[in-house]
């Protein structure tokens, strides 16, 4: 297993050479486009550190490293329409930077070109690698719903919200580590295993990304530091909020929740104290801890060595304690 650098060059390598030139250029163009932006390219890093945990080379998961990753980016142009939202990591959205119909045209085209990849594989794990991705494409559109369906409601409860950050971020990160271990040809047990463990460290990242939303530094979280707060968005920090406050706080936080004003620096200042005094960024911080171990749980139970393991271990840890 290399450092998690290697893996994110290589990959890129591999993607830039996939992001040639093609006809029709309105239609490629802007899937190039989406696909260049950068990220921190976690899913298809994590396909093929898997590969190599179980003894493959890590070239032989470029293919399924590639279609994580050009699906994972379609459910972002999709998504983008849908929240009608300007910028993608610091820039343009396809649909902004071009026009609706070709944000939705060529997102289809990502999710078709994203199967098509599996063709490259003989027929055992090509039926492999399909299934697991038809499975969780499904739910990642489910999540979704979820996400949507919660925007209009005000009674979501917090095993929907974690049950909604499973099914909309987890799985693709369970996924991406399966079919590392499916191309590695693993067995089923420790393939269901690995799920297990990128599914739980999926719900710990999503968790904590809620958190550095409110409590990240500006200058290095990547984006606007507050913004589920301005977009009351009902995440793990406000339901726990309002699940803990006395009853004169816990109305006047559904209050804001219920404002859309331009004052944000304030909005945000008094959210952010709620979600202190009420003990619910404590419990965030504690559910983010308690999902990592989760994930670790799972290690022990796999077939590989301990050297490895440890390995898992170490970038678990550095993904829970990062600041972007």
């Amino acid at each position: 297993m290399q450092q998690v650098s290697f893996y994110q060059e290589a990959f890129v390598s591999y993607l830039n050479r996939f992001t040639g030139k093609r006809e029709p250029e309105s239609l490629y163009n802007p899937i190039n486009y989406i696909l260049k932006l950068g990220g921190k390219r976690l899913r298809p890093v994590l396909t093929l550190m898997t590969s190599e945990i179980f003894d493959c080379d890590y070239k032989e998961a470029l293919d399924a490293a590639l279609s994580i990753e050009i699906f994972h980016n379609f459910s972002l142009v999709h998504d983008d329409i849908m929240d009608d939202a300007p910028l993608r990591r610091g820039k343009e959205t396809v649909h902004e930077k071009w026009d609706l119909n070709t944000g939705i045209l060529s997102g289809d085209a990502m999710l078709i070109m994203a199967y098509q990849l599996f063709e490259n594989y003989n027929p055992e794990t090509f039926q492999a690698l399909a299934k697991l991705f038809s499975k969780t494409a499904l739910e990642v559109c489910e999540g979704q719903q979820f996400d949507i369906d919660f925007e209009t409601r005000d009674d979501v409860t917090v095993l929907e919200y974690l049950k909604m950050i499973e099914y909309k971020t987890a799985v693709l990160v369970g996924a991406a580590m399966k079919m590392g271990a499916i191309v590695a040809k693993a067995g089923e047990k420790d393939q269901n295993i690995i799920y297990e463990f990128g599914k739980n460290l999926g719900i710990a990242f999503q968790l904590q990304d809620d958190y550095l939303d409110v409590f990240g530094d500006p200058e290095t979280f990547g984006k606007q530091v507050g913004g589920d707060i301005i977009e009351n968005k009902k995440t793990y920090l406000y339901l726990k909020a309002v699940e803990f406050s006395a009853s004169n706080k816990k109305t006047e936080l559904q209050h804001l929740y219920s404002l859309n004003t331009t004052d944000h620096s304030e909005k945000i200042k008094t959210a952010k104290h709620i979600f202190v005094s009420s003990g619910a960024a404590e419990a965030t911080q504690k559910k983010i801890e308690s999902y990592t171990e989760k994930a670790f749980l799972e290690l022990e139970k796999l077939d590989i060595s301990k050297e490895n393991k440890l390995k898992l271990m170490a970038f678990g840890k550095q993904l829970m304690s990062r600041n972007v």
